[in-house]
């Protein structure tokens, strides 16, 4: 650090998207980081191209008069989703269902070789929020409402990627794999509906109106959790807190987080978080910093905000002692991952990418994932040499639409586009040699079948784009049930979704109906529970509104079952093979 010029030091605090920059400007302005962000990968998007053009940047950093190696930070939010070949896990809620906080360690272990093998140490997870109102769009990224599972489950998955293997060989000094980042602080699932500012969404990046006692008993508690297991970076929160942005508070920011909680490593800004605190960019820049951000994900205009720093430092608006700090912290922590030993991460990992163990792993998950909210007339398990069964909805044979948001494009993409295994083919896959399985999208059948799949829910979103002020199924899903149900003597509904969805009217026309949430790239996780070969073990981490009028969760809200309230408390799920087979009350 006393070896630095200031020019050197603000390099180091700035965060720029890959597409926004060439490999020698990152010598040229001395930046501290890259990151790809949702959708962010190389022309050739293989493990050989991303670590090509990873290891491009890093040459460049290297070259550098003190050779400070920059840090890679990627979204890798339920695996590394941006990567094809990626082995892509249940996002956050359907971990949240499993409760298993072993299995989302080694499923943070896994996602950090799979990273690593293409040169990234950083990523941009967990999500450590806590969703009142699940019209929100980031809800599938929250382990769920309960402050305590959102932390004991956050910080699991935070030691998967942070923890050195046991035979790992570190360099000197090295005490972290890759680099964890618990986010948003503070507060974004806690924000009113309306109070977006930009009018872009109607939750996201809005305002939290809450006081301070039920922010430090709801919001707080995880990321204190995460502070003590070894939290090193922290992202910022969009959202505001009675009018002030997070990203300015330095109540927030540095009293509570790095001072009260001891927080000693790095805060990061999120995505151009920067040019929504001020008209004035220079206000703004300055404003962030004094209030405790670190490193600065500035994704495109990164030589803006470089000159205002300078400037700022100049004109005694930025004290030098804030940038020395906010330097040592990012300095510490690159030291602590070893990137001074070892900037390019492990290519000999890249045969863990998509490897069959991970991919069981994947598996596990979204078994346990699943949540059975009813089954009547004894639906299921589905007995495997059943003559005839009918498959339908449009999420029944689409690996996209099981994946959602973060996966290869920012938003995800309905079709084809990771390897994995189809809720469809998982079927066909587990029934008898004699079992004839007929699968049309709209329900649309001639005869009668034994049993009846429909698996209904939600195309994929992310982040405020993924907002609505309706959750009702559509009218899509709605006809394939009715078509299915009409030539079907038994019927299972099962909802690929990031929240839960009103199904009150339609819930009396299926025997049996099952929450996957959003599973990921293996869908014969889903199968093997249908079928029995294990049981349904999954239970709601989120209440699960009757109607529209329950939602947002009010703070107190009872989680007993009953017409008054919830159609599902949080806590509830059924096991096919405990002889229960009650659903919820049917109620007028």
């Amino acid at each position: 650090l006393a070896r630095m010029t200031l020019a050197e030091k603000i390099g180091q605090m700035t965060q720029v998207e890959k597409n926004s920059i060439e490999p020698a400007d990152v010598a040229e302005y001395f930046i501290g980081s890259i990151l790809s962000g949702g959708g962010g990968s190389p022309e050739s998007n293989t493990v050989s191209g991303w670590q090509e053009m990873t290891t491009a940047f890093q040459d460049s950093a290297l070259a550098t008069r003190l050779g400070i190696p920059l840090i890679y930070g990627v979204d890798a939010v339920h695996g590394h989703g941006n990567l094809y070949g990626a082995t892509i896990f249940p996002h956050h809620i359907g971990l949240g269902a499993g409760g298993d906080s072993e299995l989302v360690r080694q499923i943070g272990q896994a996602t950090a070789e799979e990273m690593l093998a293409t040169g990234i140490p950083w990523n941009f997870a967990p999500v450590m929020a806590v969703p009142l109102d699940i019209r929100w769009g980031r809800t599938y990224e929250a382990y769920g409402q309960d402050p305590d599972l959102v932390g004991v489950l956050g910080s699991a998955y935070m030691l998967g990627l942070q923890t050195l293997p046991d035979d790992f060989r570190a360099a000197p000094g090295q005490s972290l794999y890759t680099l964890a980042t618990p986010k948003h602080f503070l507060g974004d699932g806690g924000t009113v509906f309306g109070s977006t500012v930009d009018g872009e969404s109607l939750l996201d990046k809005g305002d939290m109106r809450l006081d301070e006692a039920t922010v430090r008993d709801l919001f707080l508690p995880p990321y204190q959790l995460a502070v003590e297991n070894g939290a090193r970076s922290v992202m910022a929160s969009f959202n505001s807190w009675n009018g002030t942005k997070m990203h300015v508070n330095t109540d927030w920011l540095t009293g509570v987080l790095k001072e009260e909680l001891s927080f000693s490593g790095f805060l990061v800004s999120d995505w151009g978080a920067l040019n929504e605190i001020d008209s004035s960019y220079y206000d703004a820049v300055v404003t962030a910093i004094n209030a405790g951000i670190d490193m600065n994900m500035v994704p495109t205009d990164y030589e803006t905000f470089i000159n205002i720093m300078l400037m700022a430092v100049e004109n005694n608006d930025i004290p030098i002692e804030r940038i020395d700090d906010a330097v040592s912290r990012i300095l510490s922590v690159k030291f602590e991952l070893g990137l001074f030993d070892n900037p390019y991460g492990r290519p000999d990992l890249a045969a863990k990418v998509g490897s069959d163990a991970h991919r069981e792993l994947a598996r596990e998950a979204v078994r346990k994932s699943l949540v059975l909210l009813k089954n009547d007339n004894e639906a299921l398990p589905i007995t495997k040499d059943v003559p005839l069964i009918y498959v339908a909805g449009r999420g029944a044979d689409d690996i996209g639409m099981q994946s959602g948001g973060w996966t290869i494009e920012w938003q995800g993409k309905a079709g084809d586009i990771q390897p994995g295994t189809t809720i469809l083919e998982g079927i066909r896959s587990a029934v008898s040699p004699q079992t004839e399985v007929q699968y049309d999208e709209g329900g649309e059948f001639d005869d009668t079948a034994d049993v009846g799949i429909v698996v209904v829910g939600e195309l994929p979103y992310a982040e405020g784009v993924g907002d609505r002020d309706d959750l009702h199924i559509s009218q899509t899903d709605i006809g394939a049930i009715e078509s299915t149900r009409a030539n079907s003597q038994r019927m299972v509904v099962i909802i690929l979704s990031g929240r839960p969805l009103i199904i009150t009217n339609e819930l009396k026309q299926a025997d049996a109906w099952v929450a996957a949430w959003l599973p990921g790239s293996e869908g014969q996780g889903i199968a093997d529970v249908l079928f029995g070969d294990f049981p349904f073990s999954g239970k709601l981490p989120v209440l699960w509104p009757r109607s529209m009028d329950q939602v947002p969760v009010a703070i107190g809200t009872p989680t007993s079952q009953g017409c008054e309230v919830q159609l599902f408390p949080i806590g509830y799920g059924l096991d096919a093979r405990s002889g229960r087979s009650a659903g919820p009350p049917q109620c007028d």
